[in-house]
């Protein structure tokens, strides 16, 4: 049994993900080394054996993702504890929590610093999935079907809003509203929903207007002003993008060379983090950045397939929804780095420097490669099943960990 299933994995998903974790591990020491000397005085190698010691710990979070059954989450114990410490960690954010850029959304833990808000994505798409695959019956019913998982989402953004961090609040929504839409709603539903998404806002309307202060504020306006002029506030807010076009332009098609970035000699902010892809273009031009690219697209459509071909609206919700986080944080990623939208501060999937994002990645693809290999299983033995006894009409259904497929 062991044999079939580890037959079953699908590895070039998981080979993918070992290559842009290694691969961002070599460009993180290339981006952070001269930082680390010269803005903190640590060894140039300070941020690369950080960041070892976060892939490993994510490649042990994967393993163990990708072994344990995806459909034990649907066990009410399970999936209500899981609710409980995330909401726990991000209502402790605002008692315990101490401020990152602007926003309180870090816990130190003693031995390593997490960022709930990070966990809560991972979090959301596993209790939606888990909630609306059991209101199959009636999932386009809204009283009894929609609305009370929309709730608890309202709720995990709204505790994300007030830290305040409003770029994660609004991933946390989309993802949520992209495995609601995948949930099995019809059409007719969906549009509602949105409809009343709408009234919702107009509503509110009055509130935001009251808050306008607290949501937007100097810092928030000037950086839509430097995504719009860039140039005309290099000096300021705009100091980032300008810099980030100069690494892009400077690279070209072939690149520098690995380690012959200047950008990242104090002229790029943090190159280690939001803005790495910018020192990817530089170093090795369009080919690195085509790596990365296609790497991530690979994930984000196999994520996908995986979810359409899935038979369990569990299975097909938690694919989706994982492959859509990846592609969301990259495209917001990419965007800010190339200007196409405003910069907001999140990190490449799988390759920018932190502990709290790549343990969620990792953990997210070891569940989505979970998935998968349910897929495959169940396709092998359904398939052999028919073959050998093609005249009976008997339950095809089979136990994997004590899990039913």
């Amino acid at each position: 049994m062991i044999k079939k299933i580890a037959k079953s994995y699908d590895y070039s998903l998981i080979a993918v993900y070992v290559f842009l974790c290694l691969f961002g591990l070599v460009m993180i020491y290339s981006a952070s080394m001269v930082m680390a000397v010269e803005r903190f005085g640590w060894d140039s190698d300070h941020f690369y054996k950080r960041q070892m010691i976060n892939i490993i710990i994510g490649f042990i979070a994967f393993t163990i993702a990708a072994w344990f059954p995806y459909k034990a989450f649907q066990v009410s114990k399970i999936i209500k504890g899981l609710m409980v410490v995330i909401i726990g960690l991000l209502l402790a954010v605002h008692i315990f929590g101490y401020e990152v850029n602007n926003a309180k959304s870090w816990i130190n833990l003693g031995f390593m610093p997490i960022q709930p808000s990070e966990f809560a994505k991972l979090a959301v798409i596993i209790y939606l999935g888990s909630v609306y695959s059991k209101k199959q019956a009636y999932i386009d019913d809204f009283n009894k079907g929609l609305a009370p998982p929309l709730l608890f989402l309202g709720f995990i953004c709204f505790l994300v809003f007030l830290e305040p961090d409003f770029g994660t609040a609004a991933i946390i929504f989309a993802i949520g509203a992209i495995v609601i839409s995948c949930s099995g709603i019809s059409y007719k539903t969906f549009f509602k929903l949105a409809g009343l998404g709408v009234g919702f806002l107009i509503v509110l309307s009055p509130v935001i207007y009251l808050a306008r202060g607290f949501i937007f504020t100097k810092e928030r306006l000037s950086r839509i002003e430097a995504y719009l002029s860039p140039f005309k506030y290099a000096q300021g807010e705009g100091y980032h993008l300008v810099n980030s076009y100069l690494a892009i332009g400077s690279g070209g098609v072939k690149g520098l060379g690995l380690g012959q970035s200047v950008q990242k000699l104090g002229y790029l902010p943090e190159p280690q983090t939001d803005f790495i892809m910018a020192i990817i273009a530089e170093e090795l031009g369009v080919f690195g950045v085509s790596f990365v690219i296609l790497g991530l697209s690979y994930i984000v459509l196999r994520g996908i397939y995986t979810g359409v071909k899935c038979q369990d609206p569990f299975g097909t919700m938690l694919a989706i929804g994982i492959s859509c986080m990846i592609g969301i944080q990259a495209f917001i990623n990419l965007g800010g780095v190339s200007g196409l939208i405003p910069i907001t501060g999140v990190p490449l999937p799988f390759i920018s420097y932190g502990g709290s994002s790549l343990l969620v990645l990792s953990l997210s693809m070891g569940v989505l490669v979970n998935v998968s290999m349910f897929v495959k299983f169940e396709e092998k033995y359904k398939t052999k099943k028919e073959n050998d006894y093609p005249s009976e009409n008997k339950d095809n259904s089979k136990k994997i960990y004590g899990v039913k497929m």
